[in-house]
């Protein structure tokens, strides 16, 4: 089982939601079992598709640039150093709103899957 993974080694992808992700630490590559961590990045004005998750609790942690969270029937600002609980079942997006690529680390448990990823 892989304990450490350094930023540098780990290739970004697009999710089904269509934000780039770094898997900084995911099961079905590095042999931990109960969770997974990302990092997400928006492009500026860009927004992640509508969707939920039917299985996974998501913590989004926002590391830099702001946004608009769109939560169940909840909308409200992100920013640098908020960070949000996305529970199983609920609609969720961001939208960057800010002058830079907005930053977030996601924790998913269970880990993140594509076949658990329900766009809306």
């Amino acid at each position: 089982m892989v304990i450490r993974t350094s930023y540098d080694d780990v290739k970004a992808y697009v999710t089904k939601d269509g934000s780039e992700i770094r898997e900084l630490m995911h099961p079905a590559v590095h042999g931990n079992v109960n969770q997974s961590l990302a990092e997400a990045t928006i492009p500026m004005s860009a927004s992640t598709l509508l969707h939920k998750h039917a299985m996974s609790e998501e913590l989004y942690h926002v590391i830099s640039g702001k946004g608009e969270m769109v939560l169940g029937v909840s909308v409200f600002a992100i920013a640098a150093g908020d960070t949000v609980c996305i529970v199983a079942g609920t609609e969720h997006m961001v939208k960057n709103t800010g002058g830079v690529p907005l930053k977030i680390l996601c924790c998913s448990s269970p880990p993140y899957s594509h076949d658990d990823t329900i766009l809306l």
